[in-house]
């Protein structure tokens, strides 16, 4: 095993170096601190890796995305969101008797209990829906006890996956003012949702099958993306030995900022004010250059990606695809292609790698689907949850895992005297 060398103070250290499958280097510095006395300063832990997983990879020098080792070019356009699901939390794809298991296990679980609804009917109906859903998923914990029992785990998983679309499509007909629409277990998962979102008691609702299959596209690409701030939380959340309802409402409340799962709803509040202001495209990428101006381009770069994101290649095609389909027209979608074009041309952005990514087209996608802004960032957490729960069974399944502990550099007062409240 190789080794690094750390010299602090004359005196010298050496630590172990891990490498792993994609040839990626790691410095152990799990001694560090009790071998030298001092720790690794990383804010935002850019630097640190906090696990070792096999769930998913990203080079982000590349533009590469693989879970499970397999491209997500080919998930893509080969998969469903119920396959992916299967494969992220089992590790592998499964065969036709397993999928068909699979899905009626989702089928089985699907239904929310009845009580449920009375927690919906406490919210107002201004209420964000991402506040709703993070209390919906915490609540499966009261309704289903036995929580860490290795027996139940795998049943409570099944429960989550199958109950959060269920969870998902009433916090809309609650934020609207609709009745409640109830799974059918004829219905695909994509399908299934979609019903449940749109159906009325008094008109019949047929699901486009060019809606579904954007709706599964969109949920694929979501699924999971490494050690990403949900993720990181909902991990950090499960190394306490909290139960996956738990450790999943904590991963749904970190994605609802706007610099993780909001950004595509900040995407189409970025193009509603170019349009608004005229649709002077040139203008807004001026601005964005000025550094003296407040104006930010949103959907634009990663903190991983330092390539084209991968996501963002597919997702630029299907809204061609699914605009054209549906014989959509979005004065929004020019603007975005007219800042995509600036983007990919303009030295400044070219120069600092500032590409569309997934975001900028996701919410166009949306939109035409007929899925309201403020459910964005739901549709994401519904995305998002087979790789949460993943990653949740593969840190409570690993031996080696500790609760979180990070330290920290203090640079408050030091020690002083309490003074009485008199003499102050």
């Amino acid at each position: 095993m190789s080794t690094a060398k750390l010299i602090i103070n004359d005196k010298e250290f050496e630590f172990p170096v891990f490498e792993g499958s994609e040839h990626e280097l790691a410095i152990d510095v799990a001694k560090l601190r009790s071998a030298t006395g001092a720790i690794a300063y990383d804010p935002g832990y850019g630097n640190t890796g906090s696990c070792m997983s096999s769930i998913t990879y990203i080079d982000g020098d590349q533009g590469i995305l693989r879970y499970r080792g397999y491209p997500i070019e080919q998930l893509a356009e080969k998969s469903t969101f119920v396959e992916v699901a299967y494969l992220l939390i089992n590790g592998r794809l499964p065969n036709a008797d397993e999928l068909d298991k699979f899905n009626k296990r989702l089928i089985k679980h699907v239904m929310v209990h009845e009580d449920i609804k009375k927690l919906f009917e406490a919210y107002p109906p201004s209420a964000h829906p991402m506040a709703v859903m993070s209390a919906m998923a915490i609540s499966l914990s009261a309704f289903h006890p036995d929580l860490l029992d290795p027996e139940i785990i795998d049943t409570n998983i099944m429960r989550l996956l199958a109950k959060f679309k269920t969870l998902a499509a009433f916090c809309y007909k609650k934020s609207v003012g609709q009745p409640y629409v109830y799974p059918r277990s004829d219905l695909s998962y994509s399908e299934d949702f979609l019903h449940m979102m749109f159906a009325l008691p008094t008109e019949p609702y047929h699901v486009n099958p060019v809606v579904a299959r954007a709706l599964d596209l969109l949920l694929v690409l979501h699924a999971d993306h490494e050690q990403n701030c949900s993720a990181s939380t909902v991990r950090m959340v499960g190394s306490s030995q909290a139960n996956v309802f738990a450790s999943v409402a904590a991963g749904v409340n970190a994605l609802w900022g706007p610099l993780h799962g909001g950004a595509n709803q900040e995407v189409i509040m970025m193009l509603e004010e170019i349009q608004h202001d005229g649709g002077d495209v040139q203008k807004y990428v001026n601005l964005a250059k000025d550094k003296n101006s407040k104006f930010r381009l949103m959907g634009f770069g990663h903190r991983v990606y330092k390539n084209f994101d991968p996501r963002a290649k597919i997702l630029a095609k299907a809204a061609d695809d699914v605009l054209n389909a549906l014989h959509v027209t979005d004065p929004l979608l020019d603007i975005a292609r007219g800042l995509e074009d600036a983007a990919l041309h303009d030295d400044y952005f070219v120069e600092r790698k500032l590409y569309p990514n997934v975001d900028f087209y996701s919410g166009i996608i949306y939109r035409a689907l007929g899925i309201p802004t403020n459910m964005f960032t739901v549709m994401f957490a519904l995305g998002r949850l087979p790789g949460w729960i993943a990653q949740w069974k593969e840190m409570h399944n690993d031996p080696a895992t500790r609760i979180n502990r990070p330290r920290q550099i203090y640079t408050g007062e030091t020690v002083r005297d309490y003074t009485p409240i008199d003499q102050r």
